[in-house]
């Protein structure tokens, strides 16, 4: 599902650190995301998003980076999705091919709490 950067995401690194990211794509195997410095390929991560009904927490692997205008297109690729959630994503998912688009303008207040929160 391509989402054009209008859902924000939350990248927690191994050692605690934060990034801010918007999510381009997105699938049930993972997605691609903008971000103004790449990570490095291969580390393990933290996602943390919402897009229509659905919140998403999982662990995922970074794969190689893009080089885009501004910063850089970074796809991911889910680790650990459990079972339960990857069912609601897929539900998402298959409103949004039915014509159905999840609701995304909450996204931004609610990501800019929980970081700021979180800092």
């Amino acid at each position: 599902m391509k989402l054009a950067g209008t859902v924000l995401a939350l990248i927690q690194l191994e050692n605690g650190r934060q990034v801010r990211a918007r999510l381009h794509q997105l699938s049930i195997t993972g997605g691609l995301l903008h971000l103004e410095k790449p990570l490095d390929e291969g580390i393990k991560v933290e996602v943390i998003f919402h897009v229509g009904s659905c919140t998403v927490r999982s662990k995922a692997v970074m794969i190689f980076p893009m080089w885009a205008t501004q910063g850089c297109l970074q796809p991911f690729e889910f680790a650990d999705l459990a079972e339960e959630d990857r069912r609601k994503l897929e539900t998402v998912l298959q409103k949004f091919f039915d014509g159905e688009a999840p609701s995304t303008s909450s996204d931004e207040t609610a990501f800019g709490a929980a970081s700021s929160s979180s800092q």
